[in-house]
């Protein structure tokens, strides 16, 4: 009997450096593939799926150059990013006989929708893929922001981040080998204990809306199917903490 999902709708946070793969910048074909087949997987178990993807993986191609650029400018050099790999991923799910719409907080109508919450909505009420991109439209605000904000906009049961390692940590595991991993922390947990698991208005924006954030491995091939359906391994950052 196949797992019933925990969840009704969900927003899954990409970074855009997890599309990498193991190349220096841009989009690894095989990484978006595989990332694209757990989306229509998850789709397919009637959940009703949101993304939003971070612009890390292309900004940081014109970095160097755009260090003398002014921080607002800057930004919304990371939000054009983040409209490249929506259409790269909206590309791939269609491919994969996935409907998918973008909606961008930038209109910008010869490439995509512009972001408007009733008609996100429903795309999700029927079934397709909504990718939000351009962040929240605004510089100063980071995607982890941005997601937060949409998740609580869309109404979604859950913020799914899927990040480079298997949970929250109490530092990065790959540089110091004693750090401890959490099964289950509060929001105010996270921003006492200084956790940078998302951006501190993240944070609070989920703690307000109620809205909890499972954290998981991107590179744990069927991860986000099995954290949609409580199992697999996450840590889970609610008001309680509570998992299961």
């Amino acid at each position: 009997m196949p797992a019933v999902p925990k969840y009704r709708r969900v927003l899954l946070k990409l970074s855009g450096e997890g599309l990498m793969g193991n190349q220096a910048y841009g989009l690894d074909a095989a990484t978006v593939e595989r990332v694209a087949e757990e989306v229509r997987d998850v789709s397919r178990m009637g959940v009703q799926v949101c993304l939003v993807i971070g612009g890390g993986n292309i900004f940081r191609g014109v970095s160097a150059a755009a260090a003398s650029v002014e921080r607002a400018s800057a930004d919304y050099m990371g939000m054009l990013a983040t409209v490249m790999n929506a259409l790269a991923v909206q590309s791939v799910l269609e491919r994969l006989g996935v409907q998918t719409r973008v909606q961008s907080a930038i209109p910008m109508a010869t490439v995509c929708e512009p972001y408007i919450r009733r008609r996100a909505i429903r795309h999700m009420e029927k079934g397709r893929i909504v990718i939000f991109a351009a962040g929240t439209g605004n510089p100063f605000f980071t995607t982890d922001t941005a997601a937060a904000l949409r998740a609580s906009e869309m109404g979604c049961d859950a913020i799914l981040k899927a990040t480079q390692v298997d949970g929250v940590y109490s530092a990065d595991p790959k540089k110091d080998p004693s750090a401890v991993r959490y099964d289950s922390l509060t929001f105010q947990e996270v921003l006492s204990r200084d956790l940078r698991v998302m951006d501190t208005s993240a944070i609070a924006l989920a703690r307000e809306n109620k809205v909890p954030i499972l954290v998981f491995s991107l590179h744990n091939p069927g991860a986000f199917a099995q954290v949609v359906t409580g199992g697999g391994r996450y840590t889970i950052i609610s008001d309680g903490g509570e998992r299961g």
